[in-house]
């Protein structure tokens, strides 16, 4: 089970209520130490599901105070004394057997603070994101271009575009319009950023359709939108376990860097029809990713604490649906209509 530790920081008075506030949760030790004659430092372990609930009751209970703090740490082991954790006797395994077990999902999940503080950290536009930007769009270009899906998954491998799409889930998910804000600007300078580079090189490099991995990127199959839904769900579930690898990052990419940097090459290159193919791909890809986070993200239940905030994300989230599942029908119309018309 995985354990977190919450520290807060409150007047004695406020302290001794904490033990009693948190008495219907699953609470594995608490203490407090004082710290002046005025204020006392309360420690509290328990599990990372359980944490969630603790600081939202927590915190409408003590918010207002002027020096209210809480400090949300990992526990990397807990160790209880040996009276407290007695192995049981073959007989009463007999007597008792083991309970059912119950597939939570958000047992599997880091709470939502946790969520919130990690989107934060990834959605950050500096020096360090526009290099790796530009690099990875350099890099898919090469490998488009000298038809080597080797360069290809390199490029992946290196862009930052996972925490943009998440972060949108997320935000949708939660009602908050700040962080969907900002991981909108930071989504479209992006992909505004890749478009540009592979404007100018295909402007400068004439693009040969024959080339197998461009024209693959050309026309979209049932397959990928398969694929950038998976994508999405691999992206979500990783996020939120906070076991995010290289590996989720190259099957977000897979789906919107190379497709992206072919319509910027096709687009400088002039050939205008090809490139409506390549951005009916990624439209494609786009869509299906957000909409797999925002309804992974439901699925797991994160939603804020406060039956007001719920209230706000919930119609959120709603306008989200309508909003992915809207396009998502446009950009289908639209690729049966170019399939019929353009391809054999």
């Amino acid at each position: 089970m995985s354990l977190r530790q919450i520290e807060l920081f409150l007047p004695k008075e406020s302290a001794d209520k904490v033990e009693e506030l948190l008495q219907g949760q699953s609470v594995e030790a608490i203490w407090q130490s004082p710290i002046s004659e005025e204020k006392a430092l309360v420690k509290i372990i328990l599990s990372s599901q359980q944490a969630e609930e603790a600081i939202d009751t927590l915190s409408s209970h003590f918010s207002y105070l002027e020096d209210f703090r809480i400090i949300l740490l990992p526990v990397s082991a807990y160790l209880t004394h040996p009276s407290e954790s007695k192995s049981p006797s073959p007989d009463e395994f007999d007597k008792n057997p083991l309970p059912e077990v119950e597939l939570d999902p958000q047992s599997s999940r880091l709470n939502r603070q946790e969520l919130q503080q990690r989107i934060d950290g990834d959605l950050e536009l500096n020096l360090q994101h526009i290099v790796m930007l530009v690099i990875s769009a350099i890099i898919a270009a090469i490998g488009l271009l000298r038809d080597d899906s080797t360069i290809i998954i390199g490029a992946m491998v290196i862009a930052p575009l996972l925490g943009p799409n998440m972060g949108l889930s997320l935000a949708t998910t939660l009602g908050d319009m700040p962080l969907a804000k900002k991981a909108l600007q930071i989504g479209a300078f992006g992909i505004s950023l890749a478009l540009v580079l592979s404007l100018l090189i295909g402007f400068f490099i004439p693009i040969n359709l024959d080339i197998p991995e461009i024209a693959l990127r050309t026309r979209v199959r049932w397959s990928d939108v398969l694929l950038a839904f998976a994508s999405g769900i691999a992206g979500a579930l990783s996020f939120t376990s906070g076991t995010i690898s290289g590996l989720v990052g190259v099957m977000v990419s897979v789906a919107l860097l190379p497709p992206l940097v072919t319509l910027g090459m096709l687009l400088g290159s002039g050939r205008w029809e090809a490139a409506v193919g390549a951005m009916l791909l990624f439209l494609t890809n786009l869509v299906c990713l957000n909409l797999a986070g925002v309804l992974t993200f439901s699925m797991q239940n994160i939603r804020p604490g406060e039956w007001w905030l719920a209230s706000k994300a919930q119609k959120a989230t709603n306008a989200a649906y309508f909003l992915w599942f809207g396009l998502l029908f446009v950009v289908i119309t639209s690729i049966i209509f170019w399939r019929r018309t353009h391809w054999v």
